[in-house]
């Protein structure tokens, strides 16, 4: 198949299964000149599932851009849930902002602005419980301090997403000199090396392209 069929498949799905849910917040992204690197529409349906699933009511998501994905992960923590999304880029949260609020999900979201390096230690500090979902869709060369964090910030049952970790199959290619795809492969290292993660990788096609993300459960029995 051509990436254009996976994107055919696509758009048949969205209309047999995703809807408009979300499409304010793609065109105002665009309208704002973000890059167009949010998740796809089926993506987003996905991470819902997922967190419905877990049953997350505090979710951490690494990397905003302009809150699609974010609204998807507030409207399945709920009323009284909590998504804390980091962002770099203010002009980039500011438009989240903008997107959270239309959509009704706005008192659901904490969107802090900065490194997310430098905000984790105080998202650390202000968070009393663990987050039952974390979503690190931010500069990859980062990953996997990402996902250090995230283990600090979580429990036993815990879920861990990392996107875009295939890198159009380039994971694969031990010998690439690009940074993504070696951040990728150290990623993935941690994943198996690290005894409180049991995870996985799925790799997908789409609209997107030929990517996947990474999916892990923090170990432990739940207190």
């Amino acid at each position: 198949m051509t990436s254009a069929e996976w994107a055919d498949v696509d758009s048949y799905l969205v209309s047999a299964l995703v809807g408009e849910e979300g499409v304010p917040a793609l065109e105002a992204n665009a309208s704002a000149g973000l890059p167009a690197i949010d998740v796809s529409p089926p993506q987003g349906k996905l991470l819902n599932l997922l967190a419905r699933t877990a049953r997350a009511r505090r979710v951490l998501e690494i990397g905003t851009l302009g809150g699609y994905s974010t609204e998807w992960l507030a409207r399945a923590v709920g009323e009284g849930g909590t998504v804390v999304t980091l962002e770099f880029e203010p002009r980039h949260a500011k438009v989240a902002r903008e997107n959270l609020d239309r959509a009704g999900v706005g008192e659901r979201v904490d969107i802090r602005v900065g490194a997310a390096l430098d905000t984790l230690p105080e998202v650390a500090e202000d968070s009393s419980e663990p987050f039952d979902l974390v979503f690190i869709d931010a500069d990859k060369v980062n990953n996997s301090n990402y996902v250090q964090w995230a283990l600090r910030l979580t429990r036993p049952g815990s879920v861990i997403i990392v996107d875009n970790v295939v890198r159009g199959g380039a994971v694969a290619d031990e010998h690439s000199d690009d940074p993504n795809v070696r951040a990728s492969r150290e990623l993935i290292d941690l994943l198996a090396a690290e005894p409180s993660l049991d995870a996985t990788v799925i790799q997908t096609v789409g609209a997107k392209g030929w990517d996947g993300f990474a999916y892990a459960v923090v170990n432990g029995s739940e207190a």
